[in-house]
């Protein structure tokens, strides 16, 4: 037994999440990784941001954890798990099991030198990578994707959308700013989604600064993101495993609400 981190699953927590994991393959030695370890792992490091090697002693070894997350990772176990937890909040939350109403936005963010791939943010001149993701109305992410940071917004949306795992088939809407306009995008999005692209506008009369209706929730899934001190930049040399990172987050919280949900 070790002293417990306050990154670590509850019973609760893990009784939601066991299910989700990976099967033992019947063929070869059954595995003795403790994957509820190699979770708590991963939660530590992304939220106190430490390198691999500098996971504590006393969870499994940094190796290992990181050996699962890449697996993990390419498999898709981790962008699973992100989707059926959404839905099971969603479901507790007294609604239909996906959304029909999403906003998707982006964000830059810098990179340390050792990114495999970054670019500029000509317009909010950073250099790095971009994030793009796409919320419910509860801010519950159901895409993510990570890119240089000189791509386009609309070609960023269209690659977010075009890479989505997961049909939403009772999606109707999806709310963007400006910077997503174009007819191009709202042809494309209607044809291939049957759903409508909408173009948030400011009143004519607006002075400053105003919160957009419905808009600011995906402003706040970054600012549940940022809480987490891995994504404050982008640290990865691929950009799978930095998507990975932002459903962990977002896995991470909807644990806890689950669980205090339930309670």
């Amino acid at each position: 037994m070790r002293q417990a981190y306050n990154t670590d699953l509850s019973n609760e927590e893990w009784e939601i999440i066991a299910p989700m994991m990976p099967k033992p393959s019947k063929l070869g030695r059954p595995p003795k990784t403790n994957f509820r370890e190699v979770l708590n792992g991963i939660f530590y490091i992304a939220k106190n941001g430490c390198t691999w090697e500098n996971l504590p002693h006393d969870l499994p070894p940094y190796s290992t954890v990181y050996f699962y997350f890449q697996r993990w990772t390419k498999t898709g176990v981790i962008a699973e798990i992100n989707y059926q937890i959404s839905t099971q909040v969603r479901l507790a939350d007294g609604r239909e099991a996906t959304p029909s109403l999403a906003s998707l936005d982006s964000q830059s963010i810098k990179t340390m030198d050792s990114a495999g791939s970054r670019g500029i943010d000509g317009g909010k001149k950073v250099k790095g990578r971009k994030r793009f993701i796409m919320v419910d109305t509860l801010g519950l992410v159901f895409g993510a994707l990570v890119c240089p940071a000189n791509v386009g917004e609309r070609a960023g949306a269209m690659r977010l959308l075009a890479n989505l795992k997961y049909p939403l088939s009772r999606l109707q809407k999806i709310l963007v700013d400006k910077g997503f306009s174009g007819e191009d995008i709202t042809q494309w999005v209607k044809d291939n989604f049957s759903c409508t692209w909408e173009v948030s506008k400011r009143a004519e009369a607006q002075k400053g600064f105003v919160v957009e209706s419905k808009r600011w929730v995906v402003e706040r899934t970054f600012a549940w993101i940022g809480k987490y001190r891995r994504l404050s930049k982008d640290y990865e040399f691929y950009e799978n495993i930095s998507e990975s990172f932002i459903y962990i987050a977002l896995i991470r919280k909807m644990l806890k609400n689950l669980t205090a949900v339930n309670s």
